[in-house]
């Protein structure tokens, strides 16, 4: 399939619901509102197509930078192309899915990290600050912690809301994960406020950090 063949594919899946729900949370005019299934399904059509996927990247359209994500290889994707893309995207459910399939696959991922997490950029630094909640939860050796609890709690009240997502997740994982900074953790949050009333469906853990970490502690503990 041509990349246009593909649009008018995506564009005939539109569903008006997922399109007004794509806007509420900050997806632009350039979209159809295509269920996540029915990516998924053209995406496992279509293969692993590294250059269709950066053909796809290049329209801006949400619906194609989904798929895009599904069928690229990010091995083949140089420093500069993955930095260029986490610039480019400002709808931040695109911008976390480049993030989970590609950003951390990516043998540079590290580096890049360390690169965004002084970035001005908004979306850069969300993506900094998600690699580092990702290496607090999963791999911490030579995470200075105690530093990162002072950046959160200097910079995250006046943070972009993008980054503020990410670095509140950052908070989150020390106090779940590291029992002599979760007091910290928890203070920080609760001083803080961030996400305090945050409106979460039923059965679902607020991202209110106080409540996110002693809920988790709790189900680790059982």
């Amino acid at each position: 399939m041509t990349v246009t063949e593909i649009l008018s594919k995506l564009e005939s899946l539109s569903n008006p619901k997922v399109r007004a729900h794509n806007a509420k949370y900050g997806a632009g005019s350039n979209q159809f509102g295509v269920k996540m299934g029915d990516i998924r399904a053209i995406a496992k059509t279509l293969k692993q197509n590294h250059l269709l996927a950066l053909q796809l990247w290049e329209t801006g359209n949400v619906e194609a930078r989904f798929l895009a994500i599904l069928i690229m290889n990010p091995k083949e994707l140089s420093v500069a192309e993955v930095d260029a893309m986490v610039r480019s995207e400002r709808f931040t459910h695109v911008a976390d899915w480049f993030s989970s399939y590609v950003l951390k696959q990516h043998h540079e991922h590290e580096a890049m990290r360390q690169t965004w997490m002084q970035s001005d950029d908004p979306m850069a630094a969300r993506a900094g600050w998600s690699l580092t909640a990702e290496r607090v939860a999963k791999n911490p050796q030579g995470l200075d912690l105690s530093a990162l609890l002072d950046r959160i709690e200097a910079e995250m009240p006046s943070a972009a809301p993008e980054v503020q997502w990410t670095m509140n997740t950052t908070l989150a994982q020390i106090g779940i994960c590291f029992a002599q900074h979760r007091q910290r953790a928890l203070s920080i949050g609760e001083r803080l406020g961030i996400y305090r009333d945050f409106p979460v469906s039923k059965g679902c853990t607020s991202p209110f950090a106080p409540i996110w970490i002693s809920e988790m502690v709790r189900r680790k503990e059982q």
